[in-house]
C-alpha cells in the first residue's frame, strides 16, 4: 500500500512539474534557452513574473526574441515607427521593474 500511495504521489509531483514547465511564459523560456551566464531557472522565472504583470503577451513574445537575437532589439530601438516607440517604452519600464525585483 505505501508503495502505491509513494508512486502516485511522485506521478502527481511530476505532472505538476510538466505543468509549471509547459506553463512557462516566452520570456522564461527564451531565458533558460539562451547562453548567458547569468540566466538560471529562478532568475528567468522572476523576469517572467515581472513580464507577466507589465507586459502584453505579444511583447513578451517579441522581447522573447531579443534573447535569441540581440541586434532585434537595436532594430526596435532605432525605429521610427509610433508603435515601436510605445513598445520600446514598456519595454524599458518592464525592464526597470525587472531590474529592481529580481536582482540577487
Amino acid at each position: 500500500m505505501k508503495t502505491t500511495a509513494l508512486r502516485a504521489g511522485l506521478a502527481a509531483l511530476g505532472l505538476s512539474v510538466m505543468a509549471s514547465s509547459a506553463m512557462a511564459g516566452p520570456i522564461s523560456a527564451a531565458c533558460n534557452a539562451s547562453s548567458r551566464q547569468a540566466a538560471s531557472p529562478s532568475l528567468c522565472s522572476c523576469i517572467q513574473r515581472v513580464a507577466d504583470s507589465t507586459l502584453r503577451s505579444g511583447d513578451q513574445r517579441r522581447v522573447a526574441q531579443f534573447f535569441r537575437d540581440p541586434d532585434k532589439a537595436q532594430v526596435v530601438r532605432m525605429s521610427t515607427k509610433n508603435a515601436d516607440d510605445a513598445f520600446w517604452e514598456r519595454y524599458t519600464r518592464f525592464g526597470q521593474q525587472a531590474e529592481a525585483t529580481c536582482q540577487g
